[in-house]
């Protein structure tokens, strides 16, 4: 089966363009057995001097002579079939390869040379097989002129780059898996800082469950928390408002039909304060999702008026209940953001600028920061935004690019649909089959890609996959990606540190890759650990402060510093509703002015002096 190294043929000078220097029987072997995706080749283990050479082990690229184009095939398993080693003498190995491709020189003399996927020629018995060249090696992992970033080097060849097609990795949607402790957040920030420098248009929205990507982005981000976040309750849709206000659990039903009733006549009232309960039916109409402002105050006025009728003696309970629930979620201090404006007016352009970066002023990343929102809205609030996100790509007709990067997505969209909340899950799936049409671009990274929702991670077109070392997780990743390099994903479980298999519509064939290295301060989450290392002086706790924080009490707050200054008295619509305010006599400093309203307005709107 193995063939006499001394009787085996150098390769062809002017095929392989060897230097005079090289020597013209080097580790070189044959190919023994080709089917229609992979070969075995016979060959030695040391060189012609006896030297051991790691030039046929595991993850190496090979190529295979044909005359005019050379095949090039990955290593995936190197074997003596007699299980033995022979100090004296040499040692013939069988190493078996996964064709992937070929290479074949350019029209003009001095050309680079050409990779194609496809295999038009298949070795033949005997073919001359030996370590890729690197202007080969080049050709296999070039992007075609495509608009491209280098985000580290590959494992095979240090001395070149790895490069990525940016537009096509961010409009069809990439992922990063990898289990805990691989680096995938580093390779999160590292791709965002070369996204951002190849694409200034990109607006960027990270949904960061642990706070820790703010510190990594210092110059391109803009951090918002529960403490920052103005999201008013008006803007989110019934489904979304129910969860808040439900806190997680499941909804009754007869509540949210009540609700869906009542949201408009409130929102009605908002706009007109003289109309009272009548409802305009027509094109302008609105409804319980319509993001029109209206007032808490309003609303319970509605349950309270609805409760006194006669004919709504049977669903008091129901609306008592509701009434309940909705002053209970007002007060709480915890929804703060959705609650707390003293003023409720048509903020939503000021919220969505200052939310989606527009315009960025220089910074273009939002980095929306979950770890201190309570659990149960946390759904919500991720509804709401990829929502918002889809919107502003769809409307601003492909103007606005945005990403929409999802730390821990299997939280949002689990595999199991009795599982997570179902407006979150349609709404990023609505961006990941749709979003590339109109600019809004997804980005998922998780360690558990087994209980992520396969609809959503089939739409990702380019895959990072870093260590996993559970078999399910594995399965998910060998079924995306393709039959040719399927033994690629052998590594996954014993890859290093920013290490990662590359392949989909981002990269010209699977690639191997070691990101790149990053400064210590720019890893996310160093800033945080330092923070949390007890000092030389003295490591006590502050239970103080820890009880302050997990208490969560309401302390005064400022004026947003993107709202405008407005007279607290006036509601949006009155003719003098942004002039210079006229002096009012102050109410109390016990009235709760939480809603913006007087004590003899109750929601109506007040006489001009």
């Amino acid at each position: 089966m193995f063939v006499d190294r001394e009787a085996s043929v150098g390769e062809p000078t002017l095929q392989e363009r060897r230097k005079a220097e090289q020597n013209d029987k080097r580790v070189l072997g044959n190919v023994v057995q080709c089917d229609g995706a992979r070969a075995t080749i016979s060959a030695h283990a040391a060189d012609v001097e006896g030297t051991v050479t790691g030039h046929w082990s595991v993850g190496k690229m090979i190529s295979i002579n044909l005359g005019a184009t050379r095949t090039v095939g990955l290593v995936y398993e190197v074997g003596k079939s007699d299980r033995a080693w022979h100090n004296a003498g040499q040692n013939p190995i069988e190493v078996s390869i996964e064709l992937i491709g070929e290479v074949r020189d350019g029209a003009e003399p001095g050309a680079k040379p050409i990779f194609d996927r496809g295999i038009t020629t298949y070795p033949h018995i005997g073919a001359i097989a030996h370590r890729i060249r690197s202007r080969d090696l080049q050709a296999v992992y070039d992007l075609a002129g495509r608009h491209s970033i280098t985000i580290g080097t590959l494992s095979q060849d240090e001395a070149i780059d790895a490069n990525i097609a940016i537009d096509d990795t961010l409009a069809r949607h990439f992922a990063i898996v990898g289990t805990t402790g691989v680096g995938k957040s580093t390779a999160v920030s590292l791709l965002l800082r070369k996204s951002i420098a190849a694409r200034p248009d990109l607006r960027v929205l990270i949904l960061d469950p642990h706070n820790e990507f703010a510190a990594s982005l210092p110059e391109h981000c803009v951090r918002v928390d529960s403490t920052t976040l103005d999201l008013p309750f008006w803007m989110f849709k019934l489904e979304e408002f129910a969860e808040v206000l439900f806190r997680g659990r499941e909804t009754v039903p007869e509540e949210v039909d009540a609700l869906r009733d009542l949201i408009p006549a409130a929102k009605n009232l908002y706009r007109n304060p003289n109309s009272g309960t009548y409802l305009k039916r027509g094109t302008d109409a609105l409804t319980a999702d319509t993001p029109v402002p209206y007032r808490v105050v309003d609303l319970i006025k509605q349950i309270d008026e609805r409760m006194g009728l006669l004919e709504s003696k049977n669903d008091r309970p129901t609306l008592k209940s509701l009434k309940t629930r909705i002053e209970s979620a007002a007060s709480d201090p915890r929804y703060r953001f959705m609650f707390n404006s003293r003023l409720i007016e048509d903020t939503i352009h000021e919220t969505i600028g200052n939310i989606f970066r527009v315009p960025h002023h220089g910074r273009p990343v939002t980095c929306f920061e979950m770890a201190g929102m309570p659990s149960e809205v946390v759904n919500s609030v991720c509804s709401v935004l990829a929502r918002l996100a889809f919107d502003l790509a769809l409307w601003s007709e492909g103007r606005l690019r945005l990403l929409l990067l999802c730390e821990e997505a299997h939280r949002y969209m689990p595999a199991d649909p009795r599982l997570g909340f179902a407006p979150t899950r349609h709404a990023l799936s609505r961006i990941a089959k749709e979003g590339r049409k109109y600019g809004c671009y997804l980005g998922i990274v998780t360690q558990r890609p087994g209980e992520l929702d396969p609809t959503i991670l089939s739409q990702c077109s380019t895959f990072f996959a870093m260590r996993l070392a559970n078999e399910q997780d594995q399965a998910i990743i060998r079924s995306a990606i393709a039959d040719s390099s399927a033994s690629t994903l052998a590594f996954l479980s014993s890859m290093g540190q920013r290490e990662a298999i590359a392949f989909g519509e981002g990269v010209a064939t699977t690639m191997r890759l070691k990101f790149e290295k990053m400064s210590d301060e720019l890893i996310p989450g160093t800033a945080k650990r330092e923070e949390a290392l007890p000092s030389e002086i003295g490591n006590d706790v502050d239970l103080v402060a820890i009880v302050e924080r997990l208490r969560n009490v309401p302390k005064p707050q400022q004026a947003m510093a993107f709202a405008e200054v407005v007279d607290s008295g006036r509601q949006a619509g009155d003719p003098d509703y942004r002039k210079p305010p006229v002096p009012r006599v102050q109410p109390d400093d016990d009235f709760d002015m939480r809603y913006g309203l007087k004590p003899a307005t109750f929601g109506l709107r007040p006489q001009n002096d």
